[in-house]
Parts: C-alpha cells; structure tokens; sequence
C-alpha cells in the first residue's frame, strides 16, 4: 500500500517515515459504512484491498455514484474539505483492508507537501482525475442509453462488472436489477 502512495508521491524517505504514523488500519467486513450521507468527513480513506462505493439516497433507494477499488482513495472530499455534512454515504462492498487519515494529519501533510511543486500537480491531478469521472458518467447519463452505458463500464472498466454485485451495477447505471438483466440477456444474443 506504502509503497503504492510512495510511487504516485516520490518525496524523501525520511518525510514518509514521519507520515507513516498518521495512517491508520482498518480491516472491514463488507457492508461497513465508512460515512453516513449528512455526517461530515473527519477521515480519508485508502484501499488497500477490497472495493468501497459512494452513494447516496434517493426517495428510498440508494443511487451509486462511484466504485472504488486497490490502489484509490475515497473520501466525501467536499465535506472533509469544507467541514459540510456529506452528500453520500461511504461503505465497503468487500471484505477490505484500509488505511485513513485524520482530517488534521491529512491538512498537516497537505500544507507541508504542498510546497514541493512536483507533488502538488500529482494531487491536483488525482483532484481532477475524480472530477473528470464524475463528469464523464454524468454527461453518460444525459448522452447515453442504460445499454450503452453498461458497454461503456464492460469496455473501460470490466473489474467492476466481475467484482461488483449486479444490484449495484444497477444502481451505479440508474436501472433497476431486472432492467439490467433484460440488458445483460439481449447482448448475449
């Protein structure tokens, strides 16, 4: 995991080694919530195993907005920001293994590292790589049929249709679990 975030945040050993400390275990059962939709974020979250979503409520139902699998970070990024109350719900799908940061470490390490400019365009860059897939399935959702966009997840990110329960493929296209069946079983054809 370390030597993960070592390899997207190339900084001095003796800087990781102080780091190291604010980072916390967490090994969770699936269906963990992490964060309750109107709660504000005291912590970041990084995958080491397993697969989170985001989602958030609906009249009733719950509407997925983004999976999260090795390697990511999650958190309600506007929340943990700007101390708001979320506007998702944060909970592990799998069995997962994660580390997170206290709001305070987190800010500490942020001021310190972003004074080094090769670190601070990684950030800004994995800021707006979560930007421009929140975008991009926005615009999907306007642009594209629920067909369409369930080729789009099994072109682009296929690990999400053979990890992730079909009910919250579902949820992630705006479908129901039958529609997406009718789906799966028309392209089989």
């Amino acid at each position: 995991m370390f030597d993960h975030l070592k390899n997207k945040f190339p900084i001095e050993d003796q800087k990781w080694e102080r780091y190291l400390n604010c980072f916390k275990k967490l090994e969770l059962p699936s269906k963990t919530v992490l964060l309750n939709e109107g709660e504000i974020s005291e912590r970041i979250f990084f995958i080491e195993k397993g697969c989170v979503r985001c989602w958030f409520n609906k009249d009733g139902k719950d509407l997925t907005m983004q999976f999260f699998l090795e390697g990511g970070m999650v958190a309600s990024i506007e929340s943990f920001r700007k101390k708001i109350p979320s506007p998702v719900t944060i909970e592990t799908i799998e069995p997962s293994i994660l580390w997170y940061v206290d709001k305070k470490e987190m800010d500490r390490i942020l001021k310190e590292l972003i004074e080094i400019p090769e670190i601070r365009e990684k950030f800004i860059d994995i800021l707006f790589e979560r930007t421009f897939d929140y975008m991009k399935h926005f615009v999907s959702f306007i642009k594209d049929s629920p067909e369409q966009r369930y080729l789009n997840i099994l072109k682009e990110k296929p690990q999400l249709i053979q990890r992730i329960p079909q009910h919250y493929i579902a949820s992630y296209l705006g479908i129901t679990s039958v529609h997406l069946s009718r789906i799966k079983n028309k392209l089989l054809k």
